[in-house]
């Protein structure tokens, strides 16, 4: 059957390909930027979006002309599959997962089906950071994208404000009761900003007068790494949101006993910040597909999924939904696996990993200056990273499909190598996403391959890396050797202190969620390709009682970002009444 769809679609492939590049170099010449491409767009009423997926336009709560929360009683049986797209180790630039997973929807739409895709919201950390917007790329973006990238419907701002106000009530109880000789011997509640700023790591609060409260060390991290929003993402409901939020583990006292929002009294009050936030967005894509855009963990620093009511949501109305964790397969795919589908049910019925030629360069030791010239031989070594991520997928009993996003400094010969590699030796479906440059037209064979995929060999039944039941150094050791290839794992004595703290209390029965850096498999950034043979440093250990998982912190990840030399935000503005640089 691949072979038959393989031929049957040859033709418009090779075409594909030619006015990618035609479309790339013209691109190039004419400078049009996401943001253009953007604007040109034609959008349907997001009545029209939601009538198209069977949604009663009564239901929705309008943010405007383009934009709806969908309200949680809309979520029913599912009917669709489930597509899981993640990629192989990131580069700075990216790979392009989220431009695929949009090619994707729009390519299946192409070919008769029903599509929804289901997104994550972008953080403004990395929009006015590193990334630039995070909305799909070229003719494959969700819509209104300057929206989607700022505010938005206000998600990111509801979880900061209600992450602080949890810690300025916390402030308040512990200077309201002092008199009365209450005190806590350790807090674990940090504050958090939706934007990258070293300087907020570490700080001191409560500096003056003692009216200011009791000075106290402190910090922040950035919004995706909150623990509320880890809750809102796996919540099942908002009865579930509560109790998660009660639960939510402050610090403890000095007999040894744990504090929580509950003991603060303030779960009502969070439940109210967040009442609007759990609902999932409604927008769509340059091709007028449904798009269910909401939640944002990072997946370095935490589970890196949208929220699992847009994941059931988008099954509930489509045939398709496509859904993306993220960076590379070992942090997105592996949380999404372990974390998000242990906890909700979910299956995917195939996963399509990501990579690029540029990509696999740089993992073959290609100096990054140079990988977009051609480098046969630092291709070839850099498949050694492509190969990791493949076998682990397929040790969790999935179907894996690879994509390879093209760009037009990539050669022919580099593209025959590469579908000969993955058809020929690892014996999988390979095609070249030309969404980017052609929308759905460039995504029909991705589309055809995906579809066929899951109708003749779909995942077998989901394979956990390990038990509940498995004391948490054995988790944290089983994902560390099993998927990043670690030989061993080392631990700080306050990792060891949290984690016997974790299993007094009765958490021991929690996933675990390693943060580490997304540029390896290993703790160490710089170690490209498929690293292996290393110790994994777990330098402390976050409990997360509310989110229900143990997050591990190895290396030198960072739960606050810092903003590089030129940050994007530099070449942001508003001019002629409209954005520009956000792209």
């Amino acid at each position: 059957m691949f072979l038959f769809i393989k031929k049957g679609i040859f033709l418009l492939s090779f075409v594909g390909i030619f006015l990618t590049l035609q479309m790339a170099n013209k691109n190039h010449l004419t400078m049009k930027t996401d943001i253009e491409i953007a604007h040109e767009a034609k959008l349907d009423r997001i009545d029209d979006v939601a009538a198209s997926m069977g949604v009663d336009v009564e239901q929705l709560e309008h943010y405007g002309k383009y934009i709806a929360k969908l309200p949680l009683n809309l979520i029913g049986e599912r009917k669709g599959r489930l597509i899981l797209v993640t990629a192989i180790t990131a580069t700075k630039a990216g790979i392009g997962k989220t431009t695929v997973s949009i090619g994707l929807a729009l390519g299946l739409n192409k070919i008769g089906k029903k599509a929804v895709v289901a997104l994550r919201e972008p953080s403004l950390g990395p929009c006015f950071g590193m990334k630039g917007g995070a909305a799909g790329g070229g003719y494959a973006q969700v819509l209104p994208m300057e929206k989607i990238n700022l505010h938005f419907t206000g998600d990111f701002h509801a979880i900061t404000s209600a992450h602080n106000m949890i810690a300025a009530l916390l402030d308040n109880y512990l200077y309201q009761h002092a008199k009365d000789g209450f005190a806590l011997k350790e807090i674990l509640w940090r504050r958090v900003l939706d934007v990258n700023d070293r300087s907020l790591r570490s700080i001191v609060t409560g500096l003056g007068p003692s009216t200011n409260g009791i000075p106290q060390q402190a910090g922040f991290d950035i919004t995706p790494a909150s623990e509320l929003m880890a809750i809102l993402c796996l919540a099942a409901d908002e009865a579930d949101l509560r109790r998660r939020i009660e639960n939510i583990l402050l610090g403890y006292k000095y007999d040894g006993e744990p504090f929580t929002v509950k003991d603060l009294g303030a779960a009502g009050a969070i439940v109210v910040l967040l009442k609007d936030a759990i609902k999932p967005n409604l927008v769509q894509t340059t091709e007028r597909t449904p798009a269910i855009v909401h939640g944002g963990p990072f997946a370095n620093i935490a589970h890196g999924c949208n929220s699992l009511l847009a994941t059931k949501m988008a099954l509930a109305h489509s045939e398709y939904t496509i859904t993306e964790a993220g960076f590379g397969a070992d942090l997105g795919a592996e949380k999404f696996y372990n974390i998000l589908c242990r906890k909700s049910g979910l299956r995917p019925d195939a996963t399509v990993i990501v990579a690029t030629a540029q990509g696999l360069k740089m993992h073959g030791g290609v100096a990054l200056d140079k990988i977009k010239e051609p480098d046969m031989e630092g291709l070839r070594s850099g498949l050694a990273n492509l190969n990791r991520h493949i076998a682990n997928l397929k040790s969790f009993g999935q179907s894996v499909i690879i994509v390879f996003n093209r760009f037009a400094t990539d050669t022919d010969a580099e593209m025959d190598f590469l579908r000969e590699h993955c058809e020929n030796h690892l014996h999988l479906p390979f095609v070249v996403n030309n969404a980017f440059a052609l929308g759905g037209d460039g995504a029909v064979e991705m589309a055809a391959v995906v579809a066929d995929t899951i109708d003749n060999n779909p995942s077998a039944d989901l394979q956990f890396t390990y038990d509940d039941t498995d004391p948490i150094c054995t988790k944290i050791e089983k994902v560390a050797k099993k998927i990043y290839g670690a030989a061993s794992v080392s631990f700080a004595k306050p990792a060891l202190d949290r984690i016997k703290t974790a299993e007094k209390h009765g958490m021991s029965s929690f996933p675990v969620c390693i943060a580490k850096t997304q540029f390896s498999f290993s703790g160490d950034e710089k170690q490209y390709g498929a690293a292996s043979g290393f110790d994994l440093h777990i330098r402390d250990v976050v409990l997360n009682a509310g989110s229900e998982m143990i997050v591990a912190i190895a290396g030198n990840i960072m739960r606050m970002p810092g903003l590089p030399k030129e940050p994007q935000a530099n070449h942001i503005d508003y001019v002629n009444g409209e954005i520009v640089g956000l792209s």
